[in-house]
């Protein structure tokens, strides 16, 4: 008996809201007629107010199903396109544009971006085992040891938001590293499910290094020619004045890495080709490897990376 109390006063609201839009519309067309055919006894406002209430109680009824049918059809799209969980790795030299486009990936699969930096720093920071044995390392001015990397990487993706994926960005750097993350995976039943190239030839590498700026915190990367922030401003020269770089969304000030000239670009690149670039043969006998040419426009290059993503039926 209450519940049927509770469903009849909410079809009453349901129906009162109706009637109001109901009146409403009668109300509205019987000023357009001429005075001659306008009726205006009781019986038509009544049969326009029962109308209204079934108007408003169905339109109510069919708006909340038809969200809730968008955003279930778009779940069953992305799901039906890119699932099961993605495990993608991102390769390409100094410059080519991985930090440009990863974002796109983000947007489009809602997976985490993931670089050695950012775990480590996130490990010492969270005092997990692994991110304390990497911070006693560092401390004595060691390098950190590619199993302790595993293991950072190790904890990062138990982590809830990469319950349906994750990208890996800059990692591995070395044979010796993807074969240990391979290991990592196949323990879970899992393996890298795409790997994506960004080519570039190495000659266009050093316009974009040397004109790249960062943002500390978020990792945004911006470029005095391809992507400036907003806030920046030229000196007679042509350059760019530094204090005038400033982050889009938090107005923090921008910098350059030490490592992003013209000089350290030579050693980078060598490192890539003879370190990094064996791990592109050594997935792509299982058919993942996706080459793409970044040496386009960002939107173009865009466009390339998230078509590339799709399961191809």
């Amino acid at each position: 008996m209450f519940g049927a109390r509770r469903l009849a006063a909410g079809f009453g609201k349901a129906a009162l809201g109706g009637s109001a839009v109901g009146g409403s519309l009668w109300l509205a067309n019987k000023q357009q007629e001429p005075k001659a055919a306008q009726c205006n006894d009781g019986l038509s406002t009544g049969v326009a107010a029962v109308g209204g209430a079934v108007l408003g109680a169905g339109a109510c009824w069919y708006h909340m199903n038809s969200k809730m049918d968008t955003k279930a059809e778009a779940e069953k799209e992305r799901y039906a396109k890119y699932w099961p969980r993605k495990i993608i790795m991102l390769f390409g030299a100094p410059g080519a544009g991985k930090g440009t486009q990863a974002p796109a990936i983000t947007d489009t699969l809602g997976l985490p971006q993931l670089s050695t930096g950012d775990m480590l720093r996130a490990a010492v920071a969270a005092k997990t085992p692994v991110g304390m044995q990497a911070e006693a390392v560092m401390k004595s001015g060691g390098l950190v040891s590619d199993d302790i990397v595993i293991g950072i990487v190790a904890e990062r993706i138990q982590e809830a938001d990469c319950s349906t994926g994750f990208i890996l960005d800059g990692f591995p750097r070395t044979l010796v590293q993807a074969k240990a993350l391979d290991a990592l995976l196949a323990g879970n039943g899992e393996r890298v499910n795409q790997v994506i190239e960004f080519n570039i030839p190495d000659a266009v590498l050093e316009k974009r290094i040397c004109g790249r700026w960062m943002h500390k915190g978020s990792g945004r990367s911006y470029h005095v020619e391809f992507a400036p922030p907003k806030s920046m401003k030229k000196d007679a020269s042509g350059k760019p004045v530094p204090s005038t770089m400033k982050d889009d969304e938090t107005g923090e000030a921008l910098f350059q890495r030490p490592d992003d000239t013209a000089e350290a670009l030579v050693k980078r690149l060598q490192s890539y080709h003879g370190e990094t670039e064996p791990i592109l043969d050594h997935y792509g006998s299982g058919g993942i490897v996706k080459r793409i040419n970044a040496n386009q426009a960002i939107g173009v290059v865009k466009a390339e990376v998230v078509g590339a993503l799709a399961v191809k039926k």
